[in-house]
């Protein structure tokens, strides 16, 4: 098994995680923010990973720190779950309508930690949530899983369905991005050899 359990703790926030990459979409999520553990709970559920996270944040203050170092500790158990990355597919894509929102993603676990980012989320908050915190998210994540990840946002008027179906989409790449392929098992999808 794949999994990886990653324990943080800053001057702003205490996290726990743990990640199962071959789990079946399981979760439990308290991250002091709702909308941060709903989007959690769906990523988990359409990458068919379990995972576990419990964050005492200061949402006192606001989520940003929260959302930002739940990204960060995310980021570090893919990096240590995938390991060295044999027979890993790699690279991982899905286009995913949510009613009148489009959304596309593309991953590549490349070692590389980049985020191309175009979302045009037309609301500042979703409730009580940020929706600038979405980018801050990823960012966190791919700068600490050392991954390419690219989010567009083809069509959408609707904040709540945009950022959903993002977290969706991007559940299903990575889904397919860190499915072992069986025929190279024990290979590096890469001519370097290392990713």
């Amino acid at each position: 098994m794949r999994t990886a359990t990653i324990n943080r703790k800053t001057g702003e926030t205490d996290i726990s995680l743990t990640l199962n990459i071959d789990g079946s979409g399981k979760s439990t999520i308290d991250s002091g923010c709702g909308f941060l553990d709903h989007m959690l709970t769906l990523f988990a559920k359409h990458g068919r990973f379990d995972l576990t996270v419990k964050c005492v944040g200061d949402t006192h203050v606001d989520d940003h720190h929260t959302v930002e170092d739940i990204g960060i500790s995310l980021g570090m158990a893919f990096k240590e779950a995938l390991a060295d990355k044999k027979g890993i597919v790699r690279y991982g894509s899905m286009i995913l309508p949510m009613d009148e929102s489009l959304i596309l993603s593309a991953v590549d676990f490349s070692g590389r930690g980049y985020l191309g980012y175009n979302m045009e989320i037309p609301t500042e908050k979703v409730g009580t949530f940020d929706t600038e915190l979405v980018e801050e998210f990823w960012l966190g994540f791919i700068r600490n899983a050392e991954c390419t990840l690219h989010i567009r946002q083809l069509a959408g008027t609707n904040s709540h369905h945009i950022i959903e179906g993002a977290f969706k989409s991007v559940g299903h790449s990575f889904r397919k991005a860190c499915k072992i392929d069986s025929e190279f098992s024990q290979d590096v999808l890469s001519t370097k050899g290392v990713l």
